[in-house]
Formats: C-alpha cells, structure tokens, sequence
C-alpha cells in the first residue's frame, strides 16, 4: 500500500511513526530530521503550512515523551487502521532508522517491537529492512 493514499489521520499517523523510530536512540540527529521534513512534504502533496513541519515534529515527539512509546504505537496503530497501512508504516519508520545507512543492533531490536506492536509479523519485519535498509 501506498502512502499517498493515506488519509490526513493516517498521515499523521504514519508521521508519528516515523518520530518514534527517529527518537528511537533518544536523539533525532540532522539526517533523520531531513528525511522526515522531507517525508511530511511529500505525504502532504506540497501543502504543509509555513512551520507546520516544526509544529507536527514539536507535537509528536511531546506526546512520545508524556505517554512513552509503548501507549503511542497503540495509537499509530488504531489510526492506521489495516494491517496493510501498517506493513506500510513500518516500512517508512524503517526508512528512518536506515537513513544513515546503517541500521545498528539496538535499531533492529526497536522495529522488531515497532512491528509487533503494529501487528506485522517479525519475519516480515525482517524481510522489508533486508530489503530498505
């Protein structure tokens, strides 16, 4: 499935995803910033408000603090709405974590729980950082 054809929750969905996986090491470094500035851009179809990248960024990674990863990815989940949303999802966080080219242990070992908690099966999971990463 296609990202682009997501809805606007679902985006934002998708987008919260992709901070969670960024934050995953509890740092958002330059590259990962880049890619999901550049992800926003594109899933919006060139229509993000002035500061609405900042403003998304600012407002997904205070939710990830104030409720945790865990009580987040339930409702990324529940937002999503179909496995094949998910799947998809999941493979755009992995994008993230690959980013600077290198998906390290401690990485593999967060989608693995990212998956999980989307309900993708981990040997899926295994398959689509084979394959992005």
């Amino acid at each position: 499935m296609d990202p682009s054809d997501f809805d606007a929750p679902q985006i934002d969905a998708l987008f919260e995803l992709m901070v969670i996986a960024a934050a995953a090491d509890d740092e958002v470094g330059a590259e990962e910033k880049k890619e999901l500035a550049e992800n926003l851009e594109s899933l919006t179809k060139g229509r993000l408000p002035a500061g609405g990248f900042e403003a998304a960024f600012a407002n997904a990674l205070g939710l990830l603090a104030l409720e945790g990863r865990d009580a987040r990815l339930v409702t990324v989940k529940e937002r999503l709405g179909s496995p094949e949303r998910c799947e998809a999802a999941l493979a755009a966080a992995i994008r993230v974590f690959a980013v600077d080219g290198v998906v390290r242990t401690s990485e593999r070992e967060a989608i693995l729980e990212i998956a999980e908690a989307l309900g993708v099966d981990t040997d899926r999971a295994a398959d689509l950082v084979r394959s992005l990463a």
